[in-house]
């Protein structure tokens, strides 16, 4: 008879201690981090993050995923092959330790990871796309017989993201007969070591903070942060192909001294993609505020630069090239982070990088005024990409224009002119020569009608390249690809996307349709966040229309449902969207010098938010009644801002700005938009307005 035994012992009369040493940061990594959060309040209640690198699981379930106890609770393994399931309540990533007494016999215990409920069991759920999807297996821990013991899985064996640890029995059948298949074990507790944001000593200390009138937002907010939290990772755990099984031990750095890099997925790739900081960058930027990370990972883009001017569609680990699209979004990313932090050493330290990108681009733009495009490489879009892909020439007007911005910021006049002529002229381009009159909205291609894409549209509205008289056009033709849980995308059929809904939400923001963005939102991003299969705390990579866990998983790129990411930044455009949009608070000069405030309501009651800078703390909210609003806000003494402020039934409204009217001279009211401008000077202290209609 076989007979394998494994207890959790409940704890309630000993106070539990963890068996990971409870060091401030990740393992040597200085800790250089914020200890404490920029703007505490009662929103810390959507907080995904610990208040410890340690941490243990909240229940234990059964092998067929059904609820048995809270953690530590009584609960046996018996028998060869049994398995139980420690559920952490929300994503994590890091070293699990076991510590457990053997009373006799000998085996091994097994130990799985997923982080969907759909993956827990034997095999752990997958992060090696260049093998087949195999399954990556378990790593396994002996066990004798002795009074206590520790297994602590091997640092190279990193889990990246999981929420289930599924715990399985093995018995050994190879010793005599009173031993043979006999092992029993009490496992005294499991504990893991917390291996993301590795230089942060208070893991729920963020520099920027949301809050509304709408709980799911809040939460959908939080989890866009905490889903870029688990992309920060130590940058020697990246991941290594190998088969079988996975290696988190690749160093990403590549001659760069940071602590932390982003990477595009918690579990996998864990691999700094460009694309995917287009989304990322910014809401890190409002959220998390982590500006070393962001430095130290655009610095890793930068010098990968090949002597063609070329920058990596991947970074170190895969080294991977031929994307225009991902090219720009280095670019792009570039200025974001300048933007923010007007980091000066930086931007002179790359500027011949920098140019040099510029010109490997623009040399590519050709009599048409449009971009051709020979490096293909993109996000995984199905529908045909080159020549004169809309999407590309999105992405390469706000190239031009951002590229525009710096060079006037270093004074690099020359370039400045030279790159806003050429965006200029890309932008008529676009509309004469892209536009589809019948459907009232841009077409793949100048030679492409058959697919109308989300991303080519989206971007059209969120980086203003669409003329004004489009902008209502695209953005209504845009909701007609909306199922009941997420806009469906034509140029990736059947899939949803979170990277290409977040430039969509954020394209109804600029044409001011809160209320679709809002929607798209909820039905889409709320609905994975409540899904019980999912995370519960973190942003999935995309998923099929009718609800199944499985980014492409019906195109033959990915045959394994179990390989899709359920903690990828690329997903987080509500993040940056509900702070940059809804509450309004964006940054027009380096450093946040200058700024502006537009808030957007929708159908909220309530909004607030703010974001640090090297500056300061920016922040604003707003409230709603019946005929009118009021607005706070405060920003750093020293700058200046304006305020773009909703009116209604093309009149004017009056504004009493601290307590006084203001003057209509210093005030204009745009009656086509319905928005009254009011520019102000900060002093560093709050201040606010309120407006009747």
């Amino acid at each position: 008879m076989i007979i394998f035994t494994l207890t959790v012992i409940l704890a309630a009369l000993l106070p539990r201690q963890s068996l990971v040493a409870a060091t401030g940061c990740w393992r040597d990594t200085p800790c250089t981090g914020p200890s404490a959060a920029s703007f505490p309040g009662q929103w810390d209640q959507y907080n995904y993050s610990p208040t410890s690198r340690t941490v243990n699981p909240v229940r234990i379930l059964s092998s067929s995923n059904t609820f048995l106890s809270d953690f530590p609770g009584p609960s046996t393994l018996s028998g060869n092959g049994s398995l139980l399931i420690f559920d952490f309540g929300k994503e994590v990533s890091g070293i699990v330790t076991i510590s457990y007494a053997a009373a006799r016999g000998h085996g091994q215990i097994g130990l799985a990871f997923s982080e969907a409920k759909n993956w827990t069991g034997e095999y752990s759920d997958g992060t090696n796309g260049f093998y087949d999807f195999v399954s990556e297996g378990a790593i396994y821990g002996n066990v004798t017989a002795t009074a206590e013991a520790n297994y602590t899985m091997p640092i190279d064996k990193l889990r990246g993201g999981f929420r289930y640890l599924s715990v399985f029995s093995i018995a050994d059948f190879s010793y005599g007969a009173e031993d043979k298949g006999i092992i029993e074990v009490d496992i005294h507790d499991v504990s893991l070591e917390i291996s993301y944001q590795p230089s942060w000593t208070n893991l729920r200390a963020y520099q920027g903070y949301f809050s509304s009138s709408d709980d799911l937002l809040n939460k959908i907010w939080y989890a866009g942060a905490y889903t870029l939290q688990t992309n920060s990772i130590p940058p020697n755990t990246g991941r290594r192909q190998v088969n079988p099984g996975w290696e988190n031990d690749e160093n990403l750095n590549l001659n760069t001294d940071g602590d932390t890099i982003y990477v595009d997925g918690s579990k996998r790739d864990r691999t700094v993609w460009a694309g995917d900081l287009t989304v990322a960058l910014p809401s890190i930027l409002v959220s998390t505020g982590d500006l070393d990370g962001l430095k130290n990972t655009i610095q890793v883009l930068l010098n990968d630069q090949q002597s063609s001017g070329e920058l990596p569609f991947a970074g170190p680990g895969l080294n991977i090239f031929g994307s225009d699209t991902y090219h720009m979004a280095t670019l792009i990313g570039t200025y974001d982070y300048f933007l923010f932090t007007n980091d000066t050493d930086f931007l002179s330290a790359n500027w011949d990088r920098y140019k040099a990108g510029m010109k490997f681009i623009t040399d590519k733009i050709d009599s048409t005024g449009l971009l051709n495009v020979t490096g293909t490489n993109d996000w995984g879009r199905s529908a045909s990409q080159g020549a004169h892909n809309t999407e590309a020439n999105m992405f390469m007007y706000q190239t031009l224009t951002v590229g525009s911005a710096l060079a006037n910021w270093t004074g690099d006049t020359t370039s400045a002119l030279a790159w806003s002529s050429l965006a200029a002229t890309l932008k008529t381009a676009v509309n004469n020569l892209l536009w589809d009159d019948s459907v009232g909205a841009f077409k793949n291609s100048d030679t492409d009608a058959s697919v109308h894409p989300e991303d080519g549209n989206s971007l059209a509205l969120y980086y203003n390249v669409a003329d004004a008289s489009k902008v209502q056009s695209i953005s209504k033709q845009l909701t007609s690809n909306w199922g009941p849980i997420g806009a469906i995308c034509p140029e990736l059929p059947n899939n949803i996307v979170g990277y290409i809904e977040g430039f969509e939400i954020k394209g109804h923001l600029v044409a001011r349709q809160a209320s679709r963005a809002l929607d798209l939102i909820r039905r889409s991003w709320g609905w994975y966040l409540n899904n019980p299969y999912g995370t519960e705390s973190t942003i999935i990579e995309g998923y099929l229309a009718d609800g199944t866990f499985g980014y492409r998983a019906d195109d033959g790129y990915n045959n394994d449902y179990a390989y899709t990411s359920h903690a990828h930044g690329w997903s987080t455009g509500p993040t940056d969207a509900l702070t940059s949009y809804i509450v309004g608070y964006t940054l027009t000069a380096p450093g946040g010098s200058e700024w502006q405030i537009a808030p957007q309501f929708g159908d909220l009651t309530h909004a607030e938010g703010g974001f640090t800078t090297p500056l300061g703390k920016f922040a604003a909210n707003w409230h709603t009644f019946d005929g009118g609003y009021t607005i706070a806000w405060g920003g750093p003494a020293g700058t200046s801002g304006k305020l773009i402020l909703p009116g209604a039934n093309g009149v004017a409204p009056t504004v009493v700005k601290d307590g006084q009217i203001t003057a209509k001279e210093a005030a204009v009211y745009d009656a086509e938009a319905q928005t009254l401008t009011i520019p102000f000077q900060a002093d560093g202290g709050a201040h606010n307005v309120t407006v009747t209609y």
